[in-house]
Order: structure tokens, then C-alpha cells, then sequence
């Protein structure tokens, strides 16, 4: 198992504690997958995530097996004949990002490693603090001032420390680098190490086996950093290959307007995605305005013959109070996958007539 620089295509191995190339260039993870087998998976007493540990990077008997806090599982919601919401939120620190700390942890764990540094906008870093906690591992959180009170209570809560950066979301990152560059700590990112993704990527594995072997026509999927729309086409790429789908669902995206990079570089027909100027959106867990893995993005929405749109800001609020009177409260940058559905519905109104899941990354109680 190594990663694999997505430039030059060097090699190194996961206890060279890198977190991007020589080159300069971002690192993806390879090593030897098995392809799942459904019908053990769909009667297995584990509901887990761990249930796919043969597309995992661990065994069966592993470290995992201390750290884990019974994460995935989470309940596909009927909204109506063909709109299906994943409540996310289920998870045990309440956010899908769950599904990437615990295998981050978990190998962090198994490397021998007693302290990480991880950046965020909440969620991810309360993730990685509760499951670093699990594992005996010290970690240092970076976080906007800005960040929800609630979500810097939780990462507290778990024994993790807090450092705020005043200004962006990129201001975080680096001074979260800085960190790691002056202390050689392992940077537990959601965004640049891929190890990350190999847990979010469950998340379509879970659809696929409660949708009795099928798949939606399309995904929505949010996306500030991407996490989870590369880990869930990593996850259709698999599924490709070992011939259990003959063709990708859509990939649809949805940013928020004020904050909305990656849709301007698809809009433009580019391969990089440009830093732009946050104007500042009540979806914070999506305000990124210069995502590290824009092209890698870029890609995945092309290749499933996806879309990417914006939503603006009086949308996502009407969102989330639709979705409260259906009885499920979000937090509010989850809300905007509602509203990304709806304006997708004027665009293609084919969609209403085709199976489409959405998910419900955090719980309404992490917003302020």
C-alpha cells in the first residue's frame, strides 16, 4: 500500500508520513481491492461500514476494531416516489465526515502515531478529534473564528485542541500546514489525504445495497473540498470495474453562489479550478474558495456526465425549513443539497421521473 503522487507518479509509503509529492503535486492511495460481495454484506449482523472491509485499506482483524464507534448504516429516507435523502447524520459525532476520520485514525493508529493536526470547518475536525480520542492520539484542530460555536464545543468536548484562525477557510489550512511542517506531525486531512475518501466512499456501497443492487440515475452531492463526491466516485469506479454497474449515475454537484469556485472553472470549460473571493455563505461547511482537489473534482462531475450548480443563499434557509416540516432537521450547509435538488428539477425536469439520492450530511443542532 503507497501513495501515489497524481502528477509525477512517485511512490511512498504510508510511513514516509508524506502529505503531497516532492513535486508539489497531491497524493492518492493504491493498493490491492477485492470486490464486494453484496449478498454477504446485505445479511451481515454488522451494519457498520466495516462490513466492506475487503475494499478496505485494513484486515479483518485490525486496529479498526478499537476505534470504531459503529459508524455507517445510516437510513436511506423516502421523500417521495423517487427522492431518497441519506440522513448522514445519524453518525456518532452526527456528520457523514465519520466515514473518512475513523479510517484516517484508524491508520493513523496503526503507523504508530500519537499526534495529528487536522483543519477544518467543523465537522471534519470534530470527527477526527472524537476519533482520535478513541485512539489515544493528541490532536490539534485548526478552525475558522467563524466556525459554529456548537461544532467548536463538540471538538472540545473530545479532548482535542482549538486553535482559531482569524480570516478564510484558506487561512486555516495554512497555518494548519505550518503546524505540520514545523512539528513533522501526520496531517489527518480530509482533503489531501486519501486515505479519507476510502470511508467516504462507503456511502455509495450503502445505497447500492439498499436499493436491492441498484443505483439512483443521479447523486447530488455538495462540494467545498469534495470529500465526499471523490469518495463516491472512487466508489463507482469500483463498482464499474467489478462489473456490478455498467454505467456511472450522474454526478451533480451543488456549491453555494456566494462562495462557488469549482462551478465557475466547469461553467468555463477548464481543467483547474481558480481561487476566487468568498462572499461569505451561511454554508460553511462548503465555503471553500480555492479547493486543493479542484481538478480531481472537475473530473469525477465530467466523468459520470454530471453537472455542477449554485445555490443561493434564500434558498438553502427555504430548504432547510421544507425539510424541518418533513420531519428532519439539518444543519443548514446540508440544506443546500435540498435546494441544489429543486433547482436541478427546473433545469432537467427529466429528474422527476428518475431516482435520485441526496445526503443529509449534518444534524441541525450544529448550526448556531
Amino acid at each position: 500500500m503507497n501513495y501515489i503522487c497524481s502528477g509525477c507518479g512517485s511512490s511512498y509509503p504510508l510511513e514516509s508520513n508524506k502529505w503531497k509529492c516532492d513535486c508539489g503535486k497531491l497524493l492518492n492511495l493504491e493498493y490491492e481491492k477485492k470486490a464486494i460481495d453484496f449478498s454477504e454484506t446485505s445479511i451481515s449482523r454488522n451494519h457498520s461500514l466495516w462490513k466492506y472491509i475487503d475494499s478496505l485499506p485494513f484486515e479483518e482483524e485490525d486496529v479498526w476494531e478499537d476505534i470504531t464507534l459503529g459508524e455507517g448504516g445510516t437510513p436511506l429516507i423516502k421523500l417521495s416516489e423517487n427522492v431518497y435523502a441519506k440522513a448522514e447524520y445519524y453518525m456518532p459525532t452526527l456528520s457523514f465526515k465519520d466515514r473518512g476520520a475513523v479510517l484516517l485514525i484508524a491508520m493513523a493508529k496503526k503507523l504508530g502515531i500519537d499526534r495529528v493536526v487536522a483543519d477544518s470547518s467543523g465537522n471534519a475536525g470534530t470527527a477526527i478529534a472524537a476519533y482520535g480520542a478513541r485512539a489515544g492520539i493528541q490532536c490539534d484542530i485548526f478552525v475558522p473564528d467563524s466556525t459554529s460555536s456548537k461544532k467548536i464545543k463538540q471538538i472540545e468536548a473530545h479532548g482535542a485542541v482549538i486553535h482559531k484562525i482569524p480570516g478564510t477557510r484558506e487561512d486555516t489550512a495554512k497555518a494548519a500546514i505550518a503546524m505540520v511542517e514545523k512539528t513533522n506531525s501526520f496531517y489527518a486531512s480530509h482533503i489531501y489525504n486519501p486515505i479519507f475518501w476510502e470511508g467516504t466512499k462507503t456511502y455509495v456501497y450503502e445505497v447500492f445495497e439498499q436499493m436491492n443492487g441498484e443505483l439512483p440515475d443521479a447523486f447530488i452531492i455538495p462540494v467545498g473540498n469534495g470529500t465526499l463526491l471523490m469518495g463516491a466516485y472512487i466508489a463507482l469506479q469500483e463498482l464499474m470495474a467489478s462489473g456490478q454497474i455498467a454505467k456511472m449515475p450522474k454526478l451533480l454537484a451543488v456549491q453555494a453562489e456566494a462562495c462557488a469556485p469549482v462551478l465557475h472553472a466547469f461553467a468555463e470549460g477548464r481543467n483547474t479550478v481558480d481561487a476566487i473571493k468568498n462572499s461569505g455563505t451561511i454554508a460553511e461547511g462548503i465555503a471553500i474558495s480555492a479547493p486543493a482537489r479542484g481538478t480531481e473534482i472537475l473530473q469525477a462531475i465530467r466523468d459520470s456526465g454530471g453537472d455542477i450548480i449554485g445555490v443561493s443563499e434564500e434558498s438553502i434557509m427555504d430548504a432547510r425549513n421544507e425539510l424541518a416540516l418533513k420531519g428532519i432537521y439539518v444543519e443548514i450547509t446540508s440544506a443546500a443539497n435540498y435546494a441544489g435538488y429543486l433547482q436541478y428539477l427546473e433545469k432537467y425536469p427529466e429528474l422527476k421521473e428518475q431516482k435520485v439520492v441526496f445526503p443529509l450530511c449534518g444534524a441541525g443542532i450544529k448550526s448556531n
